[in-house]
């Protein structure tokens, strides 16, 4: 199993409205891509950091559909994120293996 991370720190006077538009429109576009089998939307605890800290994970069964995603749709998809809240968050993004 492929875990696709996207550590999110989100300006806290619009993180109602960032996660409202990422559980409305940017994740049903990832998941439309056919390449994760789940997702799960996590909001971190006592972050050190300013604003309020969330980490999305999408599972995919395999580091070939994580790279047909990442090589397909990922630019396109982070694009927009960038538009619709440009300078209101800041973003990591990791990918780990779950180990058996």
């Amino acid at each position: 199993m492929i875990v696709y991370n996207e550590t999110v720190i989100v300006d806290e006077a619009i993180h109602r409205q960032w996660l409202s538009w990422m559980q409305q429109e940017y994740i049903p576009q990832v998941m439309a891509t056919g390449h994760f089998k789940r997702f799960t939307i996590l909001n971190v605890l006592d972050s050190p950091n300013e604003g309020v800290t969330f980490c999305i994970q999408y599972f995919a069964d395999s580091r070939e559909n994580y790279n047909k995603f990442a090589a397909v749709h990922l630019q396109q998809l982070q694009a927009l994120h960038f538009q619709k809240f440009e300078n209101q968050f800041v973003m990591f993004n990791t990918l780990m293996k779950a180990v058996d």
